[in-house]
């Protein structure tokens, strides 16, 4: 029975590993299959188009041709047109202060009263004196006129002491006149009064107190603020064009908050200083504004723009646009086939919204300012508008008004 069973339970053996030899080999097939079939599948799917890329979400901006103003941007400071410190000029006991803190006054209105007494009793004395001299004037002249009648019975002497004595008691009525004009002076700066218009300070004295007028303390400090004065500086190389722009019209000045965000007030320049700081490399500016809402006020910081000149029909790009690279700046444009296509730039002025565009670019261009980290030469894109187009009107210009 032994020897009957054993070619049976070869060809058993050799059953079990050929069906494990053809199991391993279907397995390996079947691995093998399912990918290509599913990319065959895939490619049916999508139309064939897996192998095109996907197109890049950015935002544009169209550019334009615009007037574009050229301003020269700095930090200023404010300061009262004029400003006065108001000091007594004779000496005594304030009796009253008529002005309040940080009241407006006018020039000519009281400032303080000192106390006049002294004052007016040396104008009293002096005007007692000229007619005392007045009557000594006229006694002489009578008696010079009985010297003149009496003629030969008058000693020559006579007559000519008296004629000496009607000139001399009339220059003392001259000197009489002087002291007088001189005590009422001394009267009258008792009144302490406004020389300008303008507004005051903190008090510096109070009532009560002895003032003279060898005190280097004021009384207060009145600083004019209708017109009122912004004091800035320009680089030195562009003190010649703004010398040249300023003879041909008076050159416009913004005042802005140090932020640049809140405009304050317009005005003119009035002075470009007579000497450049050969330290700092600049040169000190005058603006003048009317000030009549008060924006303005004396010691206040401000950003200033000073529109040297202002150029008409230039290309204008947003900054955003504008990209730098190794070989210099650059911005992506989008074609007509809504590719992104790379234009190297020619840049002139630029403020904090947009540049001139002297090369690379044309009116009507549409340009990538937002996405571009996205996006590679000929990258097909998907856009959208920007919400702001490039203008020409800045808010606050650059550091020196051109890049």
């Amino acid at each position: 029975m032994i020897s009957s069973r054993s070619p049976r339970l070869a060809l058993i053996v050799v059953a079990l590993l050929g069906a494990v030899g053809a199991g391993t080999w279907g397995w390996q097939h079947y691995r093998a299959a399912p990918a290509s079939q599913q990319g065959a599948g895939s490619t049916a799917k999508d139309g064939g188009k897996s192998g095109s890329a996907a197109a890049v979400p950015v935002t544009v901006a169209t550019v334009q041709k615009a007037s574009f103003p050229v301003y020269l941007t700095s930090l200023g400071t404010v300061q009262g047109f004029n400003t006065v410190v108001v000091r007594t000029r004779v000496d005594g006991q304030i009796d009253k202060i008529a002005f309040k803190e940080g009241q407006i006054v006018q020039a000519g209105d009281l400032i303080a009263q000192i106390d006049p007494r002294p004052f007016q009793a040396a104008l009293d004395q002096a005007k007692a004196k000229k007619e005392q001299d007045q009557a000594n004037l006229a006694n002489a002249q009578l008696d010079l006129g009985r010297s003149v009648r009496l003629g030969e019975f008058a000693t020559k002497q006579q007559t000519d002491t008296q004629r000496s004595t009607v000139q001399q008691l009339t220059a003392q009525i001259a000197a009489d006149d002087a002291a007088i004009a001189n005590a009422q002076t001394q009267l009258d700066y008792a009144s302490v009064r406004a020389p300008i218009s303008g507004v005051t300070g903190i008090r510096q004295v109070d009532k009560g107190n002895i003032v003279n007028a060898a005190t280097q303390t004021g009384i207060v400090t009145i600083a004019q603020i209708e017109p009122i004065a912004v004091i800035f500086t320009a680089p030195e190389e562009r003190v010649s064009d703004i010398n040249k722009a300023q003879a041909a019209h008076p050159l416009q000045v913004v005042a802005l908050s140090t932020d640049g965000k809140t405009r304050l007030s317009e005005g003119v320049l009035s002075v470009v200083n007579n000497q450049v700081d050969s330290n700092s490399g600049t040169v000190r500016l005058k603006a003048v504004f009317d000030n009549k809402d008060h924006a303005l006020w004396p010691g206040l910081a401000v950003s200033t723009e000073l529109l040297v000149k202002t150029l008409d029909d230039v290309v204008v790009a947003p900054n955003e646009a504008i990209q730098h690279g190794a070989n210099g700046l650059y911005a992506y444009a989008v074609d007509a086939d809504s590719k992104a296509q790379v234009r190297k730039l020619q840049v002139g002025p630029s403020n904090d919204r947009n540049t001139v565009v002297e090369g690379g670019l044309e009116p009507g261009d549409r340009v990538i300012v937002g996405g571009q980290y996205k996006v590679k030469p000929g990258s097909p894109v998907a856009f959208k508008v920007a919400d702001s187009q490039p203008r020409g009107a800045p808010i606050a210009g650059s550091a020196d008004g051109a890049r």
